[in-house]
């Protein structure tokens, strides 16, 4: 590849912003219904790779709101004269829908989600007896 590709100018697509977690102040940009729960950025890069758009992953950035979710991809919609790479995804808002609806059937997600709810069924871990008054932070009688 002798072409040097100038990413700068592609849009960022960051998880938080199709995360149904998140509130619409917190940095989501589509309704909760449509949104998909703690997405990888990752899978928003297969995803993407799936609409057959060019992208590129970038693990060690973060989002400005919340430092601690790291990862984002940068997307390019746009060919130099202007054509789209996927006519169906035309704007941000389209891509960010069309990945949301593509997320939870991600190969990954599938095999993380069937072991998950086998498990989920088992005996909690804490104890019963924890809210009996004698501890930290107990209401002391005068």
């Amino acid at each position: 590849m002798d072409e040097v590709v100038d990413i700068k100018k592609w849009i960022v697509f960051y998880p938080i912003y199709i995360n149904s977690k998140k509130t619409i102040a917190q940095g989501r940009r589509i309704s909760a219904s449509k949104a998909c729960e703690n997405p990888k950025y990752d899978e928003i890069y297969d995803c993407c790779r799936h609409l057959q758009l060019r992208c590129a992953p970038e693990k060690d950035k973060a989002y400005p709101r919340d430092f601690m979710e790291r990862g984002r991809v940068r997307v390019l919609l746009k060919n130099e004269d202007g054509t789209l790479y996927n006519p169906a995804v035309a704007t941000r808002k389209q891509l960010m829908l069309q990945v949301a609806e593509l997320l939870p059937r991600h190969a990954g997600r599938t095999k993380k989600q069937e072991p998950a709810t086998t498990s989920t069924a088992g005996p909690s871990k804490s104890g019963g007896g924890a809210s009996k008054a004698g501890g930290k932070g107990a209401k002391k009688k005068k």
